[in-house]
């Protein structure tokens, strides 16, 4: 046999393991990467069908033309016809609910549509959602991305489908009291308000969605900034990457501050708008004159409800950062024993500090000490104060900067959100108080 015949195949063997472990890994990333531009085409697509893809002339008149016609003038048009055939009957009020739920949800879907085109137009799809290829990440978090976005269709659907069959059943009962010339004809008139309030509350509600994905994607990130804290020991690389998420943190803040103003300015002025209206009604609101202001309430406060969650949840991440900082500052500082030093502090100096003062505290007397234990030497404190000033300093910087979902300076967590309940019932309160005082007096 010749000399490459003899040799063992454990010289080799190793080297074909590796090299198909690494081809396996090269395959999981394209795969992983390959379902991400999936979910993101399958995404602009559904953005596009509801009109959010405004990227050419052609596109954005479509998607206005649409909107009007389908959630403006179709269905103030058939509200007006039907007053007409219900002009003598008692328990339908039109004019008095249904006019004012009509603007409010158009109101809201055009705010949608302006906004998020606007922002669709100038990024694009990857960069509004942070998951473009130029920051670094998208081959770590290909999985978590598409889970996150599988899970926000999910929600999409369980939120919108108890809302649809709420409408479906208002209007069933409705034709059933308001009666056209013939059974198509109202048959008619109740597939097309219900394809209207649908088309426009899907548009609303899928904005809020959208927001609640961009949120729950930086919660990623934040996750993984709590393991940077157990495996490394830069505090430097520490506020480096703190700052990267502020700085994106911030940007979703002023992509989407006119539009959470706007959704929570249309949804309380609607709100009251339909309260005066109500309290001040003097016959019997039932489900066939004042169903839809309920039905279409509950759609609007879902909205509000996936927006205020999502915009809280992060800035509670963000926040909880610090505490995180401080515990791991106070384990650097206060470790058990050497081994959590060697782990946590930066640097062999510190190490060798603590060691030498535990074993001159450990020994029987001072002498002994003295002769068998160098002393630390300036260097080895000078190490020591440094990495402590260090973590000292990144502990102050995240108590300073917590970073969060911010509108105009107010950072929206459960404080914002407490103070937004209290005044919507101050003013729940107060409307009840003038309209109750109106009906008494007359």
């Amino acid at each position: 046999m010749s000399d490459q015949e003899q040799q063992p195949p454990q010289f080799i063997t190793p080297l074909l393991i590796k090299t198909d472990q690494t081809q396996v890994l090269y395959e999981e990333e394209d795969e992983e990467s390959n379902d991400l531009d999936g979910c993101l085409q399958e995404l602009d697509c559904y953005m596009l069908l509801l009109g959010f893809n405004q990227t050419s002339v052609l596109r954005f008149g479509i998607s206005w033309v649409m909107f009007l016609m389908i959630g403006v003038v179709v269905p103030v048009v058939i509200l007006m016809i039907t007053t007409d055939y219900c002009s003598r009957c008692d328990l339908y009020q039109v004019k008095g609910f249904e006019l004012v739920v009509v603007s409010s949800h158009a109101c809201l879907a055009a705010s949608a549509l302006l906004c998020l085109s606007h922002n669709l137009r100038k990024y694009g799809i990857r960069k509004f959602l942070f998951v473009d290829q130029y920051n670094g990440h998208v081959q770590r978090f290909s999985k978590e991305y598409v889970q996150k976005i599988t899970e926000s269709k999910r929600a999409l659907l369980l939120w919108f489908l108890p809302c649809l069959i709420l409408k479906i059943a208002r209007e069933i009962i409705r034709m059933m009291y308001v009666h056209h010339e013939s059974w198509w004809q109202s048959c008619g008139v109740l597939l097309t308000l219900t394809v209207s309030w649908t088309y426009v509350t899907f548009i609303f509600l899928s904005s809020c969605l959208v927001f609640h994905l961009v949120c729950n994607l930086q919660i990623i990130h934040f996750d993984d900034y709590k393991n940077l804290l157990e495996r490394e020991t830069d505090v430097l690389a520490f506020i480096e990457e703190h700052a990267r998420l502020r700085h994106h943190l911030s940007k979703i803040s002023h992509r989407f501050r006119i539009y959470l103003l706007l959704v929570f300015t249309v949804v309380t002025s609607s709100q009251f708008a339909t309260l005066f209206q109500i309290t001040e009604f003097r016959d019997k609101v039932t489900f066939i004159n004042g169903g839809d202001f309920a039905v279409s309430s509950i759609a609007q406060v879902v909205g509000v409800i996936l927006c205020l969650n999502a915009a809280a949840k992060i800035s509670h991440r963000a926040q909880g950062l610090a505490a995180l900082a401080s515990q791991w500052h106070a384990l650097a500082s206060c470790g058990p024993d050497d081994t959590s030093h060697m782990r946590l502090l930066n640097g062999n100096g510190s190490h060798a500090v603590v060691s030498s003062l535990l074993r001159s505290v450990s020994s029987e007397n001072d002498m002994e000490a003295m002769n068998y234990i160098p002393l630390p030497t300036n260097a080895q404190l000078t190490s020591y104060l440094s990495s402590y000033h260090r973590r000292q300093a990144f502990l102050m910087y995240l108590q300073n900067n917590p970073g969060g979902i911010t509108l105009y300076g107010w950072t929206v967590d459960r404080g914002l959100i407490n103070t937004i309940f209290f005044i919507e019932l101050s003013l729940v309160l107060f409307v009840l108080g003038r309209t109750t005082v109106f009906t008494t007096t007359n």
